[in-house]
């Protein structure tokens, strides 16, 4: 199935995608836009690209497990973005993803504006690997 999953920002969001045997999560892109309508019409414009039959929101917890305002905020993007699609959709925690892709960044030396650009679709990538990896426990 293929699935595309988001890393929802203020004012940038990444999106990452991954092939129809959940084999392999990539970065599509970060979509900048702050309002939420429009940013949803990004999303289900890229999601009917690709054919993506479910999607998957990183939900951002606090370190304690409980949701805060920015939980929130996530839940009302998803809620359009459903409404959108009308694809089926779940959340994934997505706690620590952005230290883990800055961490990934490290690795193959990303730095300045070029890393700014990539984070958030390599946090998106993350989320989806972690959801993927769920689904097949």
């Amino acid at each position: 199935m293929v699935i595309l999953s988001v890393d929802y920002g203020d004012a940038r969001t990444g999106v990452a995608v991954c092939d129809k045997f959940e084999m392999l999560a990539s970065p599509v892109t970060v979509v900048h836009e702050k309002n939420a309508e429009k940013l949803a019409e990004s999303i289900a414009k890229i999601a009917a690209e690709k054919r993506v039959e479910h999607l998957v929101v990183g939900l951002p917890k606090n370190m304690d497990g409980s949701e805060g305002f920015r939980a929130e905020n996530c839940r009302n993007f998803a809620a359009i973005l459903q409404e959108k699609t009308k694809l089926p959709l779940d959340f994934q925690d997505e706690r620590l993803t952005t230290v883990s892709a800055h961490n990934a960044l490290n690795l193959t030396d990303t730095r300045g504006k070029k890393r700014k650009e990539v984070v958030d679709a390599v946090s998106a990538v993350i989320i989806l690997e972690d959801y993927l990896r769920k689904r097949k426990n």
